[in-house]
């Protein structure tokens, strides 16, 4: 039996996503924004929600490019409220919305991806948690990037959201030390 962070438990959704995609550092712009974004929609649920959900939103919003969502609307608003395959929240809708203007808007200075990864200086952090109990829902680094993110114009961007995002893209290694993908990713 392979050794996993607890928190994925045995659903092969979660199981493929600990494996092949939590904690692999993610360099793609667009591929962060999307993260970012679904983070922010999973405020209040649980992430195996929008696992299952992923394929809908990718759907919904043509594939998460900020340039074509950003020119969105009411009556795209409209229309996503109206989708049974995604979270339907008009809170988290509207901030999708403005989150790709302020994403054109930190990209008409720099890289999306390089603006994220220079919080951690362009490397993951590498931790060596004993077990899920040490690891944090947020911390000073996360804070300090979700205030930027809201500086910027993002909403649902608040430092626990932004930690697991860090987790999730890779700019931490949060992979407990016992998980087998703790030392892959160390590498």
């Amino acid at each position: 039996m392979t050794d996993r962070c607890a928190w994925c438990g045995t659903d092969p959704i979660y199981v493929e996503y600990h494996d092949t995609e939590w904690g692999v550092p993610e360099w793609d712009p667009r591929a962060l924004w999307e993260k970012l974004i679904l983070d922010g929609f999973q405020a209040g649920l649980a992430w195996i929600t929008i696992l299952r959900k992923r394929d809908a939103f990718r759907a919904a919003f043509q594939g998460f490019e900020p340039e074509v969502i950003a020119h969105w609307g009411a009556a795209d608003v409209a229309r996503l409220l109206a989708d049974p395959g995604i979270v339907r929240s008009r809170a988290k809708i509207e901030a999708t919305i403005g989150n790709a203007r302020a994403y054109l808007k930190i990209s008409e200075i720099e890289g999306f991806d390089q603006w994220l990864w220079r919080y951690v200086d362009g490397a993951p952090l590498q931790n060596n948690f004993r077990s899920m109990a040490d690891v944090p829902a947020a911390t000073p680094l996360s804070e300090r990037l979700s205030k930027d993110l809201k500086k910027a114009g993002f909403r649902f961007a608040g430092p626990t959201i932004v930690y697991a995002f860090m987790q999730a893209v890779g700019m931490v290694n949060d992979h407990v030390v016992t998980c087998h993908r703790h030392a892959d990713l160390c590498r």
